[in-house]
């Protein structure tokens, strides 16, 4: 044997060691990127604002309400209950935010999507979920950031309009 050819097959050989080393790291190296990710979340001041706006609104047209802020895990970030709003109004508020950031639609869609006979009227048997109108999303730019849920207007489009407002008074601060 040359020695030409005792070097050919060598070079072969570490060549193809090192493909072979390459391809083992490769899907490591792959899962190490995709192993974490970043998410959008409200700060407690944008929220804080956000349920302040929407207390404002329903005092200006004369309701006495609480109005909870939950984020996109559906963990309470801000509750306020107006002076006078009955003592179900808290729990009610946070379970509207907690159940449009969770099922990711407004909580009077998801009231008649899932009215008896419906395919999707079994999650009304989750404690959690409140699903009468009062609890909107909140994302920006296709993102999920949480929820907004109030409770003490005379019905869920009162409710849901003191919600928008709180919605309106951030909507610059979340766009990105």
């Amino acid at each position: 044997m040359s020695l030409q050819a005792s070097t050919n097959g060598l070079r072969k050989l570490v060549c193809g060691v090192a493909c072979l080393g390459a391809l083992a790291c490769a899907p490591h190296s792959l899962a190490a990127g995709e192993g974490t990710f970043a998410v959008k979340m409200l700060t407690p001041e944008v929220a804080a604002t956000a349920g302040q706006a929407a207390m404002a609104h329903c005092r200006k047209v004369g309701h006495q309400v609480a109005v909870a802020i939950v984020d996109r895990f559906g963990v309470l970030q801000f509750l306020v209950r107006d002076r006078f709003a009955g003592p179900h109004t808290v729990e009610f508020a946070t379970q509207k935010a907690w159940t449009a950031a969770s099922f990711k639609m407004p909580t009077a869609a998801l009231a008649a999507e899932t009215q008896a006979g419906k395919p999707m009227s079994g999650m009304r048997a989750n404690p959690h979920v409140l699903a009468i109108g009062g609890g909107l999303v909140i994302e920006a730019a296709g993102s999920l950031l949480g929820g907004i849920g109030v409770s003490g207007a005379p019905g869920g489009e009162a409710d849901d309009a003191c919600a928008l407002a709180g919605l309106r008074a951030v909507a610059d601060a979340i766009e990105f």
